[in-house]
């Protein structure tokens, strides 16, 4: 082999031994993509595509992938290996949410409009964040709220005719996510028993692991331990 070619060799050799990993994006300290904590729990991250209210990806959802920080990351894995023993999953909707994406909401919301069967079916669009419906800050920008149902492993249905969210395979919970309406208050007395039980089964599998749960909204879930509970950050969700 001649001089040049073993040059080329150890040069190919040496560039392979100190050339960096494949790393994931970036997220600031004390964040983490959920499927490398809880790579069990289904995404559905409903924001980053266009079967939301919004009709289209919210701003900052450059990815359908649910970033959480790190201490609700892995106490979200107990309650998956919880409700797990009992042949169910959970199946997260949304995570962590840019500041921009709930600037994008209210101004969508502000927008204005009529009721809307399948989103705010007895609530003008425009009036959606008076009533409580669309915020005009989120808990979700604190990296430790989740929203979430649970799902059968081995029979899951689809509520395609439910008010939210539709085509989910999740249990009935008597209104899908993201139905804007007093029926999906968590103790809402007007739901079938099955939804009613299916709820509270939710609510004790995150109780349990220190999520608090938000009344107005079967779906919605806070770690009470929140590592930045007076933060709002605002960096995109992006690929994995």
């Amino acid at each position: 082999m001649s001089r040049r070619r073993i040059g080329e060799v150890l040069l190919l050799c040496a560039a392979t031994l100190f050339a960096s990993p494949a790393l994931s994006a970036e997220l600031p300290p004390g964040f983490a993509y959920l499927r490398d904590i809880g790579p069990t729990i289904r995404q559905d991250i409903r924001y980053a595509g266009s079967a939301n209210f919004l009709g289209r990806p919210a701003k900052g959802y450059d990815a359908a992938e649910c970033i959480l920080t790190t201490e609700a990351a892995k106490a979200l894995s107990a309650v998956q290996a919880t409700v797990t023993k009992q042949g169910l999953t959970l199946v997260v909707f949304d995570c962590y949410r840019p500041a921009g994406a709930v600037a994008d909401f209210v101004g969508w919301a502000k927008a204005g409009g009529p009721e809307d069967p399948q989103w705010h079916p007895r609530v003008r669009r425009d009036e959606l964040v008076a009533k409580g419906y669309i915020g005009a800050q989120s808990s979700h920008t604190r990296g430790s709220t989740v929203d979430l149902a649970l799902a059968s492993v081995a029979r899951p249905s689809r509520l395609e005719n439910s008010c939210g969210l539709r085509e989910a395979d999740t249990l009935d919970f008597g209104s899908g996510f993201d139905c804007f309406d007093e029926v999906s208050e968590t103790r809402h007395a007007d739901i079938p028993a099955e939804a009613a039980a299916n709820r509270h089964l939710l609510v004790q599998a995150m109780r349990g692991h220190g999520f608090r749960n938000y009344s107005k909204e079967w779906w919605h879930f806070t770690l009470e331990k929140e590592p930045f509970a007076k933060t709002r950050f605002d960096f995109p969700i992006s690929p994995r």
